[in-house]
């Protein structure tokens, strides 16, 4: 099932939903995209298949909904985006910037004129889990009332995807600076993942840590990383750096020295 997609960044706003519980929910979340113009859902490992309620609730974005790929996991989801985003209701241990949803929104916007980027909304119940909060640039809260913050998955989707449709109807077109060549075009999410990746094998190699857990010199690393925007030939240069203190860790480790006593 197929029609024709918003065209312009608006076709580049990816709508991803995490761990859905009910069916309903995500043909509600369809129809509150298309009510806003975009049609781009995703889903990630929904926990039961699309079924007539999420048909009937979806009232006229079936389109939507028969479209939206799904992936077993969100960094498969996302792995080509500029930016991501993730909703959460409530503070947690994963630090990230937090965004009103109209900033939220302009900034998604923004990105898009460059690339895919994604509004990530977890399950109905807990929410997205903090390994899934490391993977997104900052958070989105809607600030409701204290009393009663609670919102039904698909209101959550409508809320977010009005203020992107705000954001669309102020925006003037954005010019793309040209660049040199694909090295200086912005690295996507998965390039950025990889870095990481490697970043953290490189520093237990060279015992960086020193005994001691390294999850919050990570989360610590990751914040400074994202906020530079790297392009694809800095996520090349740095990883290339990342290997040499690999070889060199890995040499003195072969000579019976520990990291700490290789010469700079």
């Amino acid at each position: 099932m197929s029609t024709s997609a918003p065209q312009g960044p608006a076709g580049r706003i990816r709508i991803v939903l995490v761990g859905t519980q009910h069916p309903g929910n995500i043909g509600a979340a369809a129809r509150a995209l298309k009510t806003m113009g975009l049609s781009q859902l995703v889903l990630v490992a929904p926990e039961k298949p699309l079924d007539d309620a999420a048909y009937r609730r979806s009232a006229g974005a079936e389109d939507v909904l028969g479209n939206a790929p799904q992936y077993a996991t969100l960094a498969e989801a996302v792995a080509d985006c500029r930016l991501v985003l993730g909703c959460t209701a409530r503070s947690r241990r994963v630090q990230l910037e937090q965004l009103e949803p109209d900033v939220a929104a302009g900034r998604l916007l923004e990105l898009a004129t460059q690339g895919p980027v994604a509004l990530v909304f977890g399950r109905e119940r807990t929410g997205l889990t903090n390994e899934e909060l490391q993977l997104c640039h900052a958070s989105v809260h809607i600030p409701s009332d204290p009393a009663f913050s609670s919102l039904n998955l698909a209101a959550a989707v409508q809320v977010l995807a009005y203020e992107v449709r705000r954001a669309l109807l102020r925006s003037v077109p954005v010019a793309v600076p040209a660049s040199s060549g694909p090295d200086a075009q912005p690295a996507t999410h998965e390039q950025v993942e990889g870095f990481f990746a490697q970043l953290a094998h490189t520093l237990e190699d060279i015992d960086f840590h020193k005994g001691r857990a390294p999850e919050s010199a990570m989360r610590k690393l990751r914040r400074l990383f994202l906020r530079t925007d790297l392009s694809v030939h800095e996520v090349r240069l740095l990883r290339g750096v990342l290997a040499d203190a690999q070889r060199m860790a890995r040499l003195a480790t072969e000579a019976g020295h520990g990291p700490s006593q290789v010469s700079p």
